[in-house]
């Protein structure tokens, strides 16, 4: 721990993990990746999935928004939203999604 009394990247990495993975979408924005890191990290995430066109570390804008945590969350890059979803599932998981759309609640 430092001054602040943060965990160390290297403590951070074995912290047991909440049993959830986190699915990215063809989301455009380097700063929305980063912040999503930052999201994961805070609650411990087992894994995030990037998949589409959505950009994926190393990336300069994505690092000043992550604040380190692209170090500390385990990530995986798919080239397709369905190759996502099914290594979800084949690792154990359900899936649920979220959409912002003009129907939307």
């Amino acid at each position: 721990m430092d001054e602040l009394e943060r965990l160390q990247p290297e403590q951070l990495k074995a912290i047991e993990k909440n049993k959830l993975i986190v699915i990215l979408d063809d989301v455009r924005s380097m700063h929305n990746v980063g912040s999503t890191f930052r999201t994961c990290d805070a609650f411990a995430v087992e894994s995030l999935f990037l998949c589409g066109y959505t950009p994926a570390p190393p990336h300069r804008d994505i690092h000043k928004t992550a604040l380190g945590a692209t170090e500390t969350v385990s990530w995986k890059h798919f080239a397709t939203t369905q190759d996502a979803v099914q290594a979800a599932r084949d690792l154990g998981y359900k899936v649920y999604s979220v959409e912002q759309a003009h129907s939307s609640i």
